[in-house]
């Protein structure tokens, strides 16, 4: 029974770590488990107290259904977006079996757009040795900034701008061209 509960709390700790969000529903709109992350994205799609769920998410659910229907044999995984005024989410769903569960759940991955490009930028800098303000500069290119509006959110000229970018393309290419070298010694 030990093993089980340890077993139990890893899952819960790998799920919690996740940058996407976990929700797991019934095919009754149950919510069987969802983490920090989802929770947080849930509450910014759902507006309407009279719905259980959001209507991106019924549609995918709904999809899904008529995807069982169509093709009985084959594991099905939907994608969707929703783009909010402040960032777009990616929406995954499929199928999942549960041993707890007599019937199938629904598998939904929630992504923050913006959250993953962040991430991406942010383990980008960290790979190419970046200093911190190279960093900044990195970070709004990578969320779709112009060089005029970077300069104008750091408050540089879009000179520094244009130098740092160069400085980091520089930085990416050296890494790059290090890597090449690596793999043709080891060829």
């Amino acid at each position: 029974m030990k093993y089980l509960e340890s077993l139990d709390n890893l899952l819960q700790s790998v799920l919690e770590s996740f940058i996407d969000g976990v929700l797991v529903l019934t095919d009754q709109h149950d919510l069987v488990y969802a983490n920090t992350v989802a929770r947080a994205i849930y509450a910014q799609l759902w507006h309407n107290d009279t719905d259980p769920l959001p209507r991106e998410i019924q549609r995918i659910y709904q999809a899904l259904l008529d995807s069982k229907n169509l093709y009985p044999n084959q594991p099905v995984v939907l994608e969707s977006e929703i783009v909010t005024p402040k960032t777009t989410f990616r929406i995954r769903a499929q199928w999942l079996a549960l041993e707890v569960a007599s019937r199938p759940c629904l598998l939904l991955r929630l992504q923050d757009q913006n959250q993953s490009v962040q991430s991406l930028a942010l383990a980008e800098a960290q790979k190419w040795g970046l200093t911190p303000r190279e960093t900044e500069v990195w970070l709004q290119r990578r969320s779709g900034y112009s060089r005029k509006a970077i300069a104008a959110n750091l408050y540089i000229a879009l000179d520094t701008v244009k130098k740092h970018l160069k400085n980091i393309h520089l930085k990416q290419q050296a890494l790059n061209a290090e890597a090449e070298w690596q793999a043709s010694q080891a060829s």
